[in-house]
């Protein structure tokens, strides 16, 4: 049992190079807490589950320390990237009001972009492409003003949702812009998962939830 503890201590404390990483051994370290305790008390595993993706929760509003209030009231602050040099509805630029869904000609070009669970990276070959293209599309047509919107599953708190989801438009912004779009037309925000595509409680639905829409303006 000493040994489990050290081992679980070491687990715990040692380096860890970013603050997902120091969450990613704090989900392991309480995964093998547990299953020390149920061992102690007669309970059996299977190995299967550490490596399930049912397992993310995420942390709790009272374990998670979210992002600054400021952070979070800013809604289009890009890290990455300098911000754009004004905010919809100011020194010309439209309203948030104003942005629509891309209409059906263009829903082809302004392809939502999705997400492995509890990331920010586009891996896919495809939405690489499509974002490509996009950033094409914007270059071609210089009135035209997007916001990118953020969106989370289910799973975990609201505040770290909204955090997450605000990285994945963030992402998406970044990627555009170094492949030649205009920073200053692009705006970014999180819904967190305040509004799911798919109402399920599935592998499938917090797939589709896991996502970057757009929304436009053409002047």
């Amino acid at each position: 049992m000493k040994r489990f503890v050290t081992a679980l201590l070491f687990l715990v404390t040692s380096c860890a190079h970013n603050s997902s990483e120091t969450w990613e051994n704090m989900k392991t370290a309480g995964r093998y807490m547990k299953r020390g305790v149920d061992s102690v008390l007669g309970k059996e595993h299977d190995s299967k589950m550490l490596s399930s993706e049912d397992e993310f929760y995420g942390p709790y509003d009272d374990d998670f320390i979210p992002l600054a209030d400021a952070d979070l009231r800013n809604q289009f602050s890009d890290t990455a990237l300098p911000a754009p040099k004004g905010s919809p509805g100011q020194f010309g630029i439209p309203n948030l009001d104003n942005f629509y869904a891309p209409p059906e000609a263009l829903k082809s070009v302004f392809c939502a972009i999705h997400f492995n669970t509890d990331e920010h990276v586009i891996r896919d070959r495809n939405e690489i492409a499509t974002l490509t293209h996009l950033a094409e599309y914007l270059k071609k047509h210089p009135t035209v003003y997007v916001v990118v919107e953020g969106h989370c599953d289910e799973r975990a708190s609201a505040s770290y949702n909204m955090a997450l989801g605000m990285r994945r438009a963030n992402a998406v912004r970044s990627f555009l812009v170094k492949n030649g779009a205009d920073l200053n037309r692009i705006y970014t925000l999180s819904r967190g998962k305040e509004q799911p595509l798919a109402l399920g409680h599935g592998q499938e639905d917090w797939r589709l939830n896991r996502r970057a829409e757009f929304r436009i303006h053409q002047k």
